[in-house]
């Protein structure tokens, strides 16, 4: 059985966020071998995917696994599916993926670039929660959102870029609390770096300490941007510590375009079958 390892959300080997991608010809096998092949894999995210019968309203079956539990929603595993899908000479156009957060659909341009069409996250002032604020050291804090089920994260914000980046939360604290992560995140320094804000994600519940980049957290943060800078609709976000990614956003209302390159860096073979 053939195994992909693509970096997602980057044109460059070692960087952005790697997930693994299985494809299969018929029915997935029992969650359990998905789940141990997830956790053997051991990247935040592991999709599996196979194809659906024509004429209906998607063209394939996708699902997400982190290295300890099933996700209802992943952005950069989606992305690194379509790559494949399209290098593999099995996709051409737009891809529509059955998924448990709803219909997807994935496009990749002739210079490999992949958008990614997901549902917008509704976003829910709250106040800090107090485990939260321990966790994230006494950092200050301008805003707390919650958001919609199918994301499930606390979007924290912070003072600056430089607050963002130097944050070291308490991951046991983290780890104890009830949500899937907390994505941290302030304006840019400097735009003309070619990005308008910064995030990091850290989802210790789901035995990912802190996931390079977000795809599907983008789907709230390009609401929550754009409300701040100006109303713009398309904007660039950088996320992540030692490994970065660049995720471009486009928001059109109910849905959030994500666009990103991405970059197979292992193609191997899984020895073990269900």
């Amino acid at each position: 059985m053939r195994l992909r390892i693509v970096d997602a959300f980057t044109d460059r080997p070692f960087q952005g966020n790697p997930a693994g991608v299985l494809l299969f010809d018929s029915a997935f096998p029992p969650d359990r071998w998905l789940q141990q092949v997830a956790a053997e894999v051991n990247l935040s995210e592991t999709a599996f995917a196979r194809p659906l019968p024509p004429g209906g309203d998607a063209d394939w079956a996708l699902r997400w696994f982190t290295p300890a539990a099933e996700v209802d929603m992943c952005g950069h595993a989606t992305l690194a599916t379509a790559h494949v899908l399209a290098g593999a000479g099995l996709a051409t156009g737009p891809v529509r993926f059955s998924a448990r957060c709803g219909l997807l659909t994935a496009e990749t341009a002739p210079d490999g670039t992949v958008t990614l069409d997901f549902p917008t996250s509704s976003l829910t002032p709250v106040e800090t929660p107090a485990e939260i604020d321990a966790a994230l050291g006494g950092v200050a804090v301008r805003s707390v959102h919650d958001t919609s089920d199918h994301v499930g994260d606390l979007v924290v914000e912070l003072a600056d870029e430089r607050t963002v980046r130097e944050l070291t939360p308490d991951l046991t604290a983290l780890r104890r609390y009830a949500r899937r992560g907390v994505i941290v995140t302030a304006p840019a320094e400097d735009p003309a770096r070619g990005y308008d804000f910064v995030s990091r994600g850290f989802f210790p519940a789901f035995g990912i300490d802190e996931d390079p980049v977000t795809g599907s957290a983008h789907t709230a943060l390009a609401p929550f941007w754009s409300a701040r800078l100006g109303g713009r609709t398309e904007l660039t976000g950088l996320q992540g510590g030692t490994r970065t990614g660049r995720v471009g956003v486009t928001l059109k209302g109910e849905r959030t375009l994500l666009t990103g390159r991405a970059v197979t860096v292992l193609d191997g073979e899984l020895l073990t079958a269900p």
